[in-house]
C-alpha cells in the first residue's frame, strides 16, 4: 500500500500507539480523581502539555486540549467574536479557509457579524494590500488558514501581523494550523499569533484530540461549561489516551520534524518533475518552493475525471484524494480550487497527493507509473 492522503488523516505512529494502549490499561484513571490512578493520569497530562508548549516554543498554560481542528477553531473564533463584539463585528477571513473555519463566519453573519473573504491570487496566496484596505476600525478577527489544506500554500504570516500592527483597530490574529503544525518551520511569539489551532491525526498522532494555543495575555470564555477542565475554557474529562498518544507524536516530530520535511520537499520536486516529463496536459496548482508545505500537492489532469482517477489508484493500491476529506464527500466543487481560478473541468481532473516520511522514490516511481497509465486510459475513455 502506497498512502497519499496523509492531509485527511495519517497513520499512527508505533510508539504513539504503543503509548495510547498503555493508557488505557495502565494509566486509565481521571485526572480529576483523587486517588493514586488519577494523580498519575494528571501527570501524563502535564507532560503532554509541557511537550507540546516545548515543541512550540510557548508556555504550558497557554496550551489547551480539545477534540481535534474543528473544535479548536470554534473556540477561537467563537470566544473572540463574543468577547469583543461590543468593540466591533467586523472579521477578515481568506476565501480558502477550512469549512471548521467558513462554517463559524456563516454563523456569526447569521447573529450580526460582517466577515469580509479575501481573494487569493492563482498560488493561494492573500494579498496584502487587499488586506491593509479591508482593515476597519471595528474590525476585530483577522482568521487565516496557515497552510491550506488542498493546495499547501504557505500564507506570509509575518507581512499579515505587520499590517495588522500599522491599523487603527489592531484586531486580533487567529491562525488555522491544522496543516501547518508539525510540517512547517515557524514561532509563534515571533509571529505575533493570539490563537493557533493544531490536531494529532496530522502528524502521526491519533484521531479525537487536537489543541489551541492562547496567548496568555488574551483571556477567553468558554463556548462549552461543565466541570472546569483545561483551565476553564473547555469542560468534559480530558480524552487522557489521546493527549498522551499526541504529547509522544509531537516528541518524535521535536527530533524528525525538520529532516522529515527537507526529505518531502526533496520527493515533492521529483514527483512534479517525472510526472511533467511522463504526462501531458499536467497542470501543477502547488508552488515548488518553500512558500508551500513540503508534504501537499495539488495536480489537474486534463482530459480526466480525479474521481475515477483515485478509483483506478486505488485498485493498484495507490491512495489518494480529490479535495479536502472534510469535504470531498459532497456534491460541491472544491471552493479552493475555484478561488485560485480552475474551471469546472479542470476542477473535475484534480487529485491532491499528500506525502510522508514513510514514503520513498520507489514509491513515487511506482505511483507515476500507475498514473500514467491511468490517465492515459481515462482520456481515451472521455475522448471517445
Amino acid at each position: 500500500m502506497i498512502y497519499l492522503d496523509n492531509c485527511a488523516t495519517t497513520k499512527p505512529r508505533k510508539e504513539v500507539v504503543d503509548k495510547m494502549v498503555e493508557a488505557m490499561t495502565i494509566d486509565f484513571g481521571n485526572p480529576s480523581s483523587l486517588h493514586r490512578l488519577g494523580f498519575h493520569a494528571e501527570k501524563k497530562v502535564k507532560e503532554a502539555r509541557e511537550i507540546i508548549a516545548d515543541y512550540l516554543k510557548v508556555e504550558n498554560k497557554e496550551i489547551y486540549f480539545t477534540s481535534g481542528g474543528t473544535e479548536s477553531n470554534n473556540i477561537a473564533i467563537q470566544s473572540i467574536a463574543r468577547k469583543y463584539s461590543k468593540k466591533g463585528k467586523h472579521i477578515i477571513t481568506s476565501a480558502i479557509e477550512h469549512p471548521s473555519v467558513l462554517d463559524v463566519y456563516k454563523h456569526l453573519e447569521d447573529v450580526g457579524f460582517s466577515v469580509t473573504l479575501l481573494d487569493v491570487d492563482e498560488n493561494g496566496y492573500v494579498d496584502l494590500d487587499t488586506l491593509s484596505k479591508e482593515i476597519k476600525e471595528d474590525t476585530i478577527l483577522v482568521s487565516i488558514i496557515h497552510v491550506n489544506n488542498e493546495i499547501g500554500a504557505l500564507q506570509n504570516i509575518k507581512g499579515i501581523k505587520e499590517i495588522i500592527n500599522k491599523s487603527v483597530s489592531k484586531p486580533l490574529l487567529h491562525l488555522d494550523g491544522i496543516q501547518s503544525f508539525g510540517k512547517v518551520e515557524f514561532s509563534l511569539k515571533a509571529l505575533g499569533v493570539d490563537t493557533y489551532s493544531f490536531s494529532g491525526h496530522k502528524v502521526y498522532g491519533p484521531k479525537g484530540i487536537g489543541g489551541l494555543y492562547i496567548c496568555k495575555d488574551l483571556k477567553l470564555d468558554p463556548i462549552l461549561y461543565g466541570g472546569g477542565q483545561e483551565s476553564g475554557l473547555r469542560s468534559g474529562t480530558e480524552n487522557v489516551p489521546g493527549i498522551i498518544g499526541l504529547g509522544e507524536a509531537v516528541k518524535i516530530l521535536s527530533t524528525n520534524s525538520r529532516n522529515e520535511a527537507q526529505e518531502a520537499f526533496k520527493l515533492k520536486k521529483y514527483l512534479v518533475s517525472k510526472i511533467i516529463k511522463e504526462i501531458e496536459n499536467v497542470k501543477v496548482n502547488t508552488s515548488l518552493d518553500a512558500t508551500s508545505s513540503p508534504y501537499i500537492l495539488s495536480l489537474t489532469f486534463k482530459g480526466t475525471r480525479g474521481e475515477i482517477l483515485l478509483h483506478y489508484l486505488e485498485e493498484k493500491g495507490i491512495y489518494v484524494s480529490t479535495s479536502s476529506a472534510c469535504s470531498s464527500n459532497g456534491t460541491t466543487k472544491s471552493h479552493v480550487l475555484k478561488s485560485i481560478g480552475l474551471s469546472n473541468d479542470e476542477i473535475e481532473g484534480t487529485i491532491r497527493i499528500c506525502l510522508s516520511y514513510e514514503i520513498t522514490k520507489e514509491d513515487i516511481d511506482y505511483t507515476v507509473e500507475q498514473l500514467r497509465i491511468a490517465v492515459n486510459d481515462i482520456r481515451s475513455i472521455i475522448g471517445r
